[in-house]
Parts: C-alpha cells; sequence; structure tokens
C-alpha cells in the first residue's frame, strides 16, 4: 500500500499506520453486504459505515485537507452530513473501494514530506485551537484512529459470525 519515501521516521509511521489498515480490510475480508450492513451494536453503527467515516473523516479529512490543505476537499466536508451512515443503495465494493482510493491519495500526499512539516489548515470550527501541528502528529493521530476503529471492528465482526482477526494462543 505504501509509496516509498526518503524519510526513515516517514517510512516508519506509514509501515505502522499500513498495519492497521490491513487490519480493517482483513477484519472484513468474507463479509457479504447483508452482514456489512448489519448493525450489531446499541449505537446503530455498521461496518460499511465505519469504512466509509475512515475513507472520509479519518484518510481524506486528515491527509488532503489538513495536511494537505487541498481546497476542494476542504470545501466539500461540510457536503457530507454523516459519514457513518451509507445509503441502503450505495454498493459495498464503492465504500471499501473509496477507502483504497482514499489510501492511495494519503500515502502520495505523506511520501512527499518531511514528518515535521507544518499543516496547511486547521478545521478551528471542529476543534479550536491546533492540537496538531505536523505531519507527525496528524500520522500519529491517524495510526490512533484507525487502530480504535479495527478494535471496534473486531467486536463487530465476533458479533456477526464468531469470526476473530488474530487470536495468539
Amino acid at each position: 500500500m505504501t509509496t516509498a519515501s526518503t524519510d526513515p521516521e516517514i517510512r516508519a509511521l506509514l509501515c505502522a499506520l499500513d498495519g492497521q489498515r490491513r487490519h480493517v480490510h482483513g477484519i472484513l475480508d468474507g463479509l457479504d453486504d447483508d452482514a456489512l450492513r448489519r448493525s450489531v451494536l446499541p449505537s446503530g453503527w455498521n461496518c460499511l459505515g465505519l469504512v466509509q467515516h475512515l475513507a472520509l473523516d479519518v484518510e481524506r479529512f486528515w491527509f488532503r485537507a489538513v495536511v494537505a490543505g487541498d481546497k476542494a476537499v476542504i470545501s466539500d466536508l461540510d457536503e457530507i452530513d454523516n459519514a457513518w451512515q451509507v445509503g441502503p443503495d450505495a454498493p459495498a465494493t464503492e465504500i471499501i473501494d473509496r477507502y483504497h482510493r482514499e489510501i492511495d491519495l494519503a500515502n502520495a500526499t505523506v511520501t512527499t514530506l518531511p514528518p515535521d512539516t507544518a499543516l496547511a489548515w486547521w478545521p478551528h470550527h471542529l476543534f479550536g485551537e491546533p492540537h496538531l501541528h505536523t505531519l507527525r502528529d496528524v500520522l500519529l493521530h491517524v495510526i490512533t484512529e484507525t487502530a480504535c476503529h479495527a478494535g471496534h471492528l473486531d467486536a463487530a465482526r465476533e458479533l456477526i459470525d464468531s469470526r476473530q482477526w488474530m487470536v495468539l494462543t
């Protein structure tokens, strides 16, 4: 998944992030459309909604808007009311493919920059004063968020069909 970077820190951070991205893909492997859309937790989200959230609110938002300052992405942020909600007619493959595309776009941005690169844009209307300041900060944030959501998918998958991603005995 990762495009080569000359910076060893960026390579290490992307390697960690790619591990979490693989976890997301792996835990979804083999789920049919009904299972991807089945809500098994009281909050009501489903696996497909979580993947859409990762594509739009994580990969696209943090890398293309915050790090790169892509004006088209920033102006489109208000177009999505709730990325966790996937319409019943939205093809599952389209949502998963979008996650792949956003990962590729994120990697293309990240691999061209040094870790201390200042952020191009900050969403004051969402978070107030910045608590992240560099590409390094964003990568660490996205690694943490993706890992957290991979764990959510683990729980959902086990409730759907008892499958577990990784079991060490």
